[in-house]
């Protein structure tokens, strides 16, 4: 939902530095490495020690790349299926590092085993979403729906409330961390939502290509008919050959 009105924007934004980076000869797939180790990084160091804020500055720097390196591969006019591949799988990464260091904060200091689970569920569910339209896609369908909440849906909403409610450990603004949980159960009803909408689709569409399948297969009577007629003579075949060997025995 957010890639629709917020991609076009950004792409306008992050095109000079993209220009810039190409003539300095870095590649698209050494942007999409930078990015996820900025991001794993400032997640997996901040977050565990309730650091909301800054880990949210650091990842909000370093997240860009998802789109800066896809149009870097536009200016140059090229796509490939390593860079969609690298970019696709490093994109999880990235997701499991933000979920797993909130986690390890409600693991520990946090001291709240209630958001842990909730915040791992995140982090599960985010996974099934992504997985359930790629397994689909594979196996030729579809999959004719994005859901409720999207990866750019999750991150936004998990980031931005996180970097708020890390304003009352660094800046001293009372009573506004209660938005970290608030994002968390929001992104996991909204996740849960997703992955009943795809599961759905993907059922429906798999439903609607079988039928179609087998509706289109050639029934066989002809095949069947050959059978039963080719066996008859094989059958009379060897009673008769019965019957010569009976006369010659006696």
């Amino acid at each position: 939902m957010l890639n629709k009105y917020a991609r076009a924007f950004f792409t306008r934004v992050l095109t000079p530095f993209a220009t810039l980076l190409l003539r300095l000869g870095v590649s698209p797939d050494v942007v999409t490495l930078i990015g996820t180790c900025g991001v794993t990084a400032g997640a997996l160091v901040f977050y565990p020690m309730g650091e909301f804020f800054w880990g949210t500055v650091v990842i909000t720097l370093f997240v860009f790349s998802d789109m800066l390196d896809g149009n870097m591969a536009r200016q140059l006019g090229r796509s490939s299926r390593w860079g969609a591949f690298l970019d696709s799988t490093l994109d999880r990464v990235a997701d499991a590092a933000v979920f797993g260091g909130i986690a390890l904060w409600y693991a520990g200091r946090g001291d709240d085993l209630t958001l842990c689970a909730v915040t791992l569920f995140c982090l599960a569910s985010g996974q099934v979403v992504s997985y359930t339209k790629a397994r689909g896609e594979s196996i030729g369908l579809p999959v004719d729906v994005n859901g409720l909440v999207e990866r750019s849906e999750r991150l936004v909403i998990t980031l931005v409330l996180a970097g708020f409610s890390g304003f009352e450990k660094s800046f001293g603004v009372p009573h506004i961390a209660i938005l970290l949980p608030i994002a968390l159960w929001v992104v996991a009803v909204g996740s849960a939502i997703t992955l009943g909408q795809r599961v759905v689709t993907v059922r429906r569409e798999a439903a609607e290509v079988d039928a179609a399948e087998n509706h289109d297969a050639p029934s066989s009577p002809d095949a069947s008919s050959a059978s039963g007629t080719s066996s008859a003579p094989d059958a009379s075949s060897a009673s008769a050959a019965g019957d010569e060997e009976k006369r010659r025995t006696v």
